[in-house]
């Protein structure tokens, strides 16, 4: 019998060239949730690279002025256990991110209800024996993923690991089934442990996606041509996403946005030093990066990092400097605001550093590392530093990490993270574990060539693709899409064996 696969296709197209490798080398019929903007949509309507039995536009089902029925939500959150406000809490389009449009209760809980309705109908009209995606970064397509998980399909989740240029395939948003064991293949020193992590670092890739993001002058000049003088915006009445994005207000924020930028910035420059005394004892808090998934999904009671930063600052044992560093990939979100900045500078025991300052050398001297739910805390371990995380992640089972489970623990565990000395054998084992279930494969820059090919660099979204235009890009990248499917379809098998 041909599996029953059901993807879930967003703007990165990521899953779309996936799906295509997949149906030509693995009997399946595959279906589709298609969230994409309205000039995009045109595409996938005409294609026929892939042979989707039949396809959901997600912005298709969603009237924000219907009258919610409380009941069903009700009955919704006890039949999955999921807690419904604190995804709408967390979403960004519908509390405090979002400068065009406020969401009234009734608006988010109609959302909501619809959503769960759409994504009951779909799961019962397929029953797919699979679903495919990427890691969910927003509250709709997380809801979806929740829903499958309590309905027992499998999903298959590319993502990278928290090991740089390197993915797999999960069934599990986030954690892995990762248990010590001390059966260790390869058995690297310190000092080997830290040549490996310069040559895999998730910083060092991040930096690299930074230096290419949203940064094509020309494709930039070009978006916003498009946009303002092709682009019929048509997704302002379509997508509730998209609401309050007139023309007018868009190009007017956008300047706005870029004043704030360059007006904080120059905070940024002259008031947060980039080095601090070598011989201070100092524990490490790298800023998390704002609206992203890291904090709204994985960390959702810990999106207010001024407070975390508080708390962790009163936490310190005397003798203690808690020492930050800002995101340097804030500049995407306008930088923080300068009251934001001035009020976690006011905290007596901190010193707030810029965002070029070494992230290296900030890991080789402090003592401790301290992150809501950041790969720096793995990043500890290969430095021989313990560190502390707020929320479960794939490396929390390292004896270095220790999880915080309540804020009141927070002093206590830091005294007791102090005192810990990491093991090469315990760091060791679970690189060998991560070596064993991934595959190379460099996400971000596969996206990145997407945004670059399609997107404007990124600067734009909603663009018409020509399906000529597509199947050079499919023909292109061939042997990654080969990849990708490759690995589905032993993840697949290997479903069926257990």
């Amino acid at each position: 019998m041909k599996d029953k696969i059901l993807f879930w296709i967003d703007q990165t197209l990521v899953d779309y060239g996936t799906a295509k490798s997949l149906q030509e080398n693995h009997d399946c019929d595959l279906f589709a949730i298609i969230d994409i903007t309205d000039r995009t949509k045109l595409f996938f309507q005409s294609q026929k690279f892939v042979n989707f039995k039949k396809i959901w536009f997600y912005h298709d089902y969603f009237n924000i002025n219907s009258k919610p029925d409380i009941d069903y939500l009700k009955s919704f959150e006890k039949k999955y256990d999921i807690n419904l406000w604190l995804l709408a809490y967390n979403e960004r389009i519908f509390y405090k991110f979002n400068d065009y449009f406020k969401f009234t209760e009734e608006n988010v809980l109609s959302i909501l209800e619809q959503e769960c309705k759409l994504y009951e109908k779909i799961i019962d009209e397929i029953n797919p024996n699979y679903v495919i995606m990427s890691q969910p970064p927003f509250h709709h397509n997380y809801l979806f993923y929740k829903i499958c998980k309590v309905k027992k399909i499998k999903i298959l989740i590319l993502k990278p690991v928290r090991i740089g240029y390197k993915c797999i395939i999960a069934n599990d948003d986030e954690m892995l089934d990762y248990k010590i064991t001390k059966n260790i293949s390869v058995n690297r020193t310190f000092d080997e442990l830290l040549d490996y992590h310069t040559n895999f670092s998730l910083h060092k890739q991040g930096v690299e996606f930074e230096e290419k993001f949203q940064k094509s002058k020309s494709g930039f000049f070009k978006a916003v041509f498009q946009f303002l003088f092709i682009s019929d915006n048509s997704n302002v009445k379509t997508h509730y996403t998209y609401y309050g994005r007139t023309k007018l207000r868009v190009l007017f924020k956008s300047i706005l946005y870029q004043l704030k930028t360059k007006y904080r910035k120059n905070f940024i420059n002259t008031n947060l030093p980039k080095k601090i005394e070598q011989h201070l004892p100092f524990v490490y808090f790298p800023l998390h990066i704002e609206q992203e998934r890291s904090l709204l999904l994985l960390a959702p009671y810990y999106t207010n990092q001024s407070e975390v930063i508080k708390n962790i600052a009163q936490s310190l044992p005397v003798g203690y400097k808690l020492v930050l560093k800002e995101h340097p990939m804030m500049f995407a979100r306008c930088w923080r605001s300068i009251s934001d900045y001035k009020q976690i500078m006011e905290i007596p025991n901190i010193i707030f550093l810029h965002p070029s300052a070494d992230h290296t050398q900030l890991l080789k001297n402090c003592s401790l590392v301290v992150t809501i739910s950041g790969t720096s805390s793995f990043d500890a371990a290969i430095y021989q530093k313990p560190s502390i995380l707020f929320v479960d992640t794939a490396f929390s089972t390292l004896p270095s990490v220790f999880r915080l489970k309540s804020l009141e623990d927070l002093h206590s565990v830091i005294n007791q993270a102090l005192n810990t000395q990491v093991q090469a054998s315990d760091v060791n084992e679970y690189i060998n574990f991560i070596e064993d279930i991934s595959f190379d494969f460099d996400f971000d820059g596969f996206v990145q060539l997407f945004a670059d090919y399609f997107y404007y660099g990124g600067s734009l979204v909603d663009t018409e693709i020509s399906l000529d235009k597509m199947a050079k890009f499919l023909e292109q990248h061939k042997e990654k899409f080969e990849l990708l499917s490759s690995e589905f379809i032993k993840k697949i098998e290997n479903s069926k064996n257990l």
